[in-house]
């Protein structure tokens, strides 16, 4: 079944909604770098979020970097989304596993950690971006992302985010997330109404693994609310590197150091950390740039 995500607003319009179904691109996520179990699910929900936050950009050169850097084993796990909800990622240790812990759930807060730093970079090609941050709460991605849309941005938010793997081979059987914040002029009544149906938003990812669609979940875990979806996009793991960005980079470095790179190797190979392909770049091909960085 094809990702999904789907906007829209609830109770009357006095609230917005972001869901996504996403196992195909926690599945590619997961292959492309070989992920652990924990691993998976840590950075598949922060794709998800990522690709929700995404769907937002208004512009195709827009771009939203998510950096989680935690004091656990996971190292950095960085995400960039593109307009229309794509997506790519990577964690620093990607092949580490921990034990189940003591409600048999994977440990994401202890991979990434309980304590450091989530940032969002939002390049919307102005000057500068636009750069926010606030401390992790647990680790769990969720509430730290909840906690982010709370304290850097004055928008209370209630976010749900799973990633549900077969226990022996570790497959993704499916990841969802919702993303919810009340608009400006949003009464209490409306508030309530969301909080009595958080625990029920809480079976998207089980809902989504049993063959629903996500249009069909929506239906069943809000009905309440009265939901009107206004927005279709079908994300995707998809990684936007070229030559021409990695010899951008390789630009970047200056005139000396790629001299030094001529003199001692010879040759330069380059590996994009989101998607493993790797750039080559031999003696004629350094020369040149190195022209151009004279130039």
């Amino acid at each position: 079944m094809q990702d999904m995500i789907l906007r829209g607003m609830l109770c009357s319009h006095a609230i917005r909604f972001t869901a996504i179904s996403g196992k195909e691109m926690v599945r590619d996520a997961q292959r492309t770098h070989t992920l652990s179990r924990v691993a998976t699910a840590a950075l598949g929900r922060q794709l998800l979020m990522t690709s929700m936050i995404a769907s937002d950009l208004k512009n195709p050169g827009d771009t939203l970097t998510t950096v989680l850097a935690g004091n656990g084993p996971a190292g950095n796990l960085v995400c960039v989304g593109r307009y229309g909800g794509f997506v790519k990622g990577y964690a620093t240790e990607p092949d580490i596993e921990l034990p189940l812990r003591a409600d048999g759930k994977l440990d994401v807060g202890g991979y990434v950690g309980r304590s450091g730093k989530l940032t969002l970079i939002r390049d919307l090609g102005l000057k500068e971006p636009y750069v926010g941050m606030c401390n992790l709460v647990s680790g769990e991605v969720a509430e730290d992302f909840a906690q982010y849309f709370t304290a850097s941005e004055q928008q209370p938010s209630l976010v749900y985010l799973g990633v549900r793997e077969q226990a022996e081979s570790g497959e993704v059987l499916g990841a969802g997330g919702i993303w919810i914040q009340p608009m400006p002029d949003c009464g209490e009544e409306a508030i309530a109404a969301v909080e009595a149906a958080a625990p029920k938003i809480a079976q998207l990812t089980a809902l989504l693994s049993d063959g629903n669609s996500l249009e069909d979940a929506l239906k069943a875990l809000l009905d309440t609310l009265e939901p009107e979806i206004t927005e279709r996009m079908e994300p995707a793991y998809l990684c936007d590197c070229s030559r021409e960005r990695l010899e951008r980079a390789l630009l970047s470095i200056g005139e000396e150091e790629l001299n030094d790179i001529l003199e001692h190797e010879g040759e330069a190979e380059l590996t994009c950390q989101f998607c493993g392909k790797r750039y080559r770049f031999d003696r004629a091909a350094l020369t040149a740039l190195l022209e151009s960085a004279k130039g």
